[in-house]
C-alpha cells in the first residue's frame, strides 16, 4: 500500500471520528430536535399563545387578511397552530364570549355523536334508520325508506328530494331515488339526533353534552329553528376546541373522545358520486365535486388555494372550520356572509386562502 492511500485512509478514519463525536456528543447538528407535542387547552384559564414570528409567517401580510376579513362581514377569526391560538380577532362588536350560529358547519357535531354512540354500541351506522326511529318518517314507500341507513344520512345519498325546503317533516321527505344513488346536500341528516336519541335513551342534548362538549370544554346549545331543525350556537372558541379535537384525531389531552377510525371514514370519501364529501364534512384535493342544490360535478380541487389534505364544515353565509393536518391548523371564520347568501362553499373561500397563504408562506 503506497504511503499516499494509507495517509488518506488515516485522514477519512480522522474525519469519520471527528463527525461520529460531534453528532454523539452535540446532538445539535446531526439529530432533528423531537416534534412539538399538541397543546390542548384547559377546560377553564388562559389558552396558550404562540407568535406568528416565531413559526416564520410573513406578519406584514396580517394587516390585509384583517382588512379582508372586516370588508366581508366577518365576526370572529381564529387560527391555532398544533393546539396554541396564534391569531383571534373579533369585529363588528363581537366579542370572544358573544355566541354565534355554526349553521350546516355543525353538521359535524352530529357526525361525530353519531359515531361516538356507535363505538359505545348504541348503534350501527349500515343499519336503517327505521331500525331506530321506526318506518312513516319519510313519505316514500316502505321498502325505499327502508333502503335509507344512517350512513346514507351521513353521507348525504339518503335518495330524498332536496327540492322541497329545509323542513324534515314526513311530508316533505319525498323519494326521488334509490338510496346510495344519487348524493344531495338535504337537512334529512338532522335524523340522526333522533337516531342517537332513540339508541341511547337519552335526550339528544344530553347525550352531545356528556359525550362531546363537555370533555372539551366547549360551550353552547342547540337551538331549534322554524323548520325544526337543531343548529348549535357558541362562541368561536368553542368552534376551535371541536376543530383541534379532529386535527388530534379523535383525542382530547389523552382521552380518546371519538375514536380515530371513525374519524379517518368521516373525513374521507364516503361515496362515488360526490368525491368532496364524507360524513358531513367537506373534503379538499379530490379530482371533482358536488355542491349544494345542484346534480352537476365540478373537476377540480374544493377551494383550489387551499392545501390539498384540509377537510372543513362548511355552514350556511360563511361559517367556516378549516382542519388543515399537514399544517397542524385549524382556522375558524364565524359571520355573517361574505357576499351574499350561501348553503355552505362561496367564492369567499378561495380568496380567504389566497390571503391566509400569503401569511403562511
Amino acid at each position: 500500500m503506497s504511503k499516499n492511500l494509507r495517509n488518506l485512509i488515516r485522514l477519512s478514519s480522522l474525519l469519520f471520528s471527528i463527525l461520529f463525536i460531534s453528532c454523539d456528543e452535540t446532538e445539535c447538528d446531526c439529530v432533528s430536535p423531537p416534534e412539538e407535542a399538541m397543546y390542548f387547552p384547559p377546560n377553564t384559564g388562559t389558552w396558550e399563545t404562540k407568535s406568528p414570528e416565531s413559526l416564520g409567517w410573513n406578519t406584514a401580510n396580517i394587516a390585509a387578511l384583517d382588512a379582508y376579513l372586516i370588508e366581508k362581514n366577518s365576526k370572529s377569526f381564529i387560527v391555532l397552530s398544533n393546539g396554541k391560538i396564534v391569531l383571534e380577532k373579533y369585529y363588528n362588536g363581537h366579542t370572544a364570549t358573544t355566541p354565534w350560529y355554526w349553521a350546516s358547519a355543525g353538521k359535524t357535531l352530529t357526525a361525530t355523536v353519531t359515531g361516538i354512540a356507535a363505538q359505545e354500541g348504541f348503534l350501527n351506522i349500515n343499519n336503517k334508520v327505521s331500525d331506530y326511529i321506526g318506518t312513516g318518517w319519510t313519505s316514500a314507500p316502505i321498502a325505499k325508506e327502508n333502503l335509507i341507513t344512517c350512513k346514507n344520512l351521513l353521507s348525504m345519498n339518503s335518495g330524498l328530494n332536496d327540492a322541497l325546503g329545509d323542513t324534515v317533516t314526513p311530508n316533505n321527505l319525498q323519494y326521488v331515488a334509490d338510496a346510495g344513488t344519487r348524493w344531495a346536500y338535504h337537512n334529512v341528516y338532522v335524523k340522526l339526533q333522533n337516531v342517537v336519541a332513540t339508541a341511547t335513551n337519552q335526550t339528544w342534548d344530553n347525550y352531545f353534552n356528556n359525550k362531546l362538549r363537555n370533555p372539551i370544554g366547549m360551550t353552547g346549545a342547540w337551538v331549534t329553528d322554524p323548520t325544526a331543525l337543531s343548529v348549535y350556537w357558541s362562541n368561536s372558541r368553542s368552534m376551535a376546541r371541536f376543530g383541534l379535537l379532529a386535527l388530534a384525531n379523535g383525542n382530547w389531552s389523552g382521552a380518546q373522545i371519538i375514536n380515530s377510525s371513525y374519524l379517518n371514514a368521516a373525513t374521507t370519501t364516503s361515496q362515488p358520486i360526490n368525491l368532496a364529501y364524507g360524513y358531513l364534512w367537506w373534503l379538499n384535493g379530490k379530482s371533482s365535486f358536488h355542491l349544494p342544490q345542484s346534480q352537476l360535478q365540478f373537476n377540480g380541487s374544493l377551494i383550489s388555494t387551499a392545501p390539498a389534505d384540509m377537510y372543513c364544515a362548511l355552514g350556511k353565509n360563511d361559517q367556516k372550520i378549516y382542519v388543515v393536518p399537514s399544517r397542524k391548523l385549524v382556522i375558524i371564520r364565524m359571520g355573517e356572509a361574505a357576499d351574499s347568501s350561501n348553503l355552505a362553499l362561496s367564492n369567499f373561500d378561495e380568496v380567504l386562502w389566497q390571503k391566509i397563504n400569503a401569511v403562511l408562506n
